[in-house]
């Protein structure tokens, strides 16, 4: 492909993938001046949200006006490293009401754990805030639902962390699987290959004074802390995370549909076998899975999504530690989202690559910023991440359940499986909690 053409195969493939999704919100979003500023805050400085930190500090059409975080450390070494970039220091807090309560806030970033990205998000867009959210968007599938009847209802923007969609080389990659170039695309592979370290086992002990645990645990249940379970760690806890499939192969799952072009769906049945192979410690999500999605599509044509996950090998596959391949009638593109892509045809005859690349953050961010200023939905639109992040939650249920589970796509529930029908949602604190969503 001479450069001229690729140029415009990334140019059209780029409006098709974020156009498509970007249908006009509503006028009632607040209008804005090319020059005018944005005031953004962030919610949990933690990996993930110290990147965002130091990248949106450098924008400049960005004020950080606060910072918040149970963890008293954490917090000052945040306002600490917005201060050194922006000589100006955010204001600080560890209840993040707080900064739902200043107007002056135009968007929030949310870097929580997993189980308080649907409860924070929620209470932002009714407090009149923008969202951007890491992924996966929802702890849960009822959750993820009532995200989007949130950002609908309150017309906010709601961007969630996969920023492959923001990508070019995976906006291009998707488009060219999409584009009929290996013919019909009937399956599609994705893998979650690395090396995860064990967490140990141990009993529960008293936090540390500089954490306020119990506003960490928030609208969780109530359990005692213990030393592996912070931080990061609870991403391994049914209570708190999703596993890794839900931290990590989130982006490879979401990029593979994409490119399966299955349309914004679930899948109708799925069947998973799994469980913990290699460790032996007390992370409760399996560190082996594998996983099929079949889609059931107009005309009677089906199709599959497989997943696979194994975080005990420090090995790479098809050249890609974490990867995707879409197998079509007339040849395959291989994919990984911190590399690039490939296409084969007959006997694995490699006939074009693409170009390479990382998940860009940046231009992630820009999208979201441009989608208040523009009233269009973003590349990560929570409804679009919405079935990406229940193919993590459909199949954790279903290797938790170790039988094939048939799916009612239109009203959320599992047909004929009570036990399986319980993990939609989650527990809460017996007490109640001012951060449980209505309608739970």
């Amino acid at each position: 492909m001479n450069p001229h053409t690729r140029r415009s195969f990334i140019h059209q493939s780029g409006t098709i993938a974020v156009g498509a999704a970007s249908l006009n919100i509503a006028s009632s979003l607040r209008a804005r001046s090319p020059n005018e500023r944005f005031t953004i805050s962030l919610i949990g400085p933690g990996g993930m949200g110290t990147q965002h930190l130091k990248s949106l500090s450098r924008f400049p059409d960005v004020d950080i006006a606060h910072v918040c975080d149970v963890d008293a450390n954490r917090l000052a070494t945040a306002v600490k490293s917005i201060e050194s970039i922006t000589q100006k220091a955010p204001q600080a807090h560890k209840d993040f009401r707080r900064i739902l309560e200043d107007k002056s806030v135009d968007a929030v970033v949310i870097a929580m754990p997993d189980h308080w990205h649907a409860p924070a998000t929620i209470l932002a867009c009714e407090a009149g805030k923008h969202v951007y959210v890491e992924k996966p968007g929802s702890h849960n599938i009822r959750e993820g639902r009532l995200m989007i009847e949130a950002a609908r209802r309150t017309n906010r923007v709601v961007q969630v962390g996969t920023q492959s969609r923001s990508s070019a080389h995976m906006q291009e990659a998707t488009a060219k699987a999409r584009s009929g170039a290996i013919g019909e695309v009937l399956t599609a592979r994705v893998w979650n290959s690395q090396l995860r370290r064990d967490i140990g086992r141990q009993k529960p002990t008293t936090p540390p004074a500089t954490l306020d645990f119990d506003r960490w645990l928030g609208p969780a249940p109530e359990i005692p802390y213990q030393s592996n379970l912070l931080p990061g760690i609870w991403r391994w806890w049914y209570a708190f995370g999703t596993g890794d499939m839900g931290n990590d192969g989130v982006h490879d799952l979401d990029i593979g549909r994409w490119g399966l072009d299955v349309g914004e769906r679930h899948p109708n049945r799925i069947a998973a076998l799994g469980g913990k192979y290699f460790f032996e410690d007390d992370q409760q999500f399996p560190d082996t899975q594998s996983v099929i999605f079949e889609y059931d599509l107009a005309g009677g044509k089906r199709k599959q999504l497989m997943f696979e996950q194994r975080i005990w090998s420090p090995y790479f596959q098809e050249g890609y530690e974490n990867g995707n391949i879409w197998n079509g009638t007339k040849g395959y593109i291989l994919a990984g989202k911190s590399q690039g892509w490939e296409m084969f045809a007959s006997r694995n005859k490699s006939v074009e690559k693409g170009q390479s690349g990382r998940p860009d953050l940046v231009a992630h961010e820009r999208n979201f910023l441009d989608c208040i200023r523009s009233g269009e939905r973003p590349a990560a639109d929570v409804e679009i991440h919405h079935y990406s992040a229940c193919l993590c939650h459909l199949g954790n249920i279903a290797t938790r359940s170790g039988r094939t589970l048939t799916f009612d796509i239109k009203n959320e529930r599992f047909i004929g499986d009570d036990d399986a029908n319980q993990l939609i949602s989650r527990e809460y604190r017996a007490k109640g909690h001012w951060a449980i969503p209505k309608g739970v």
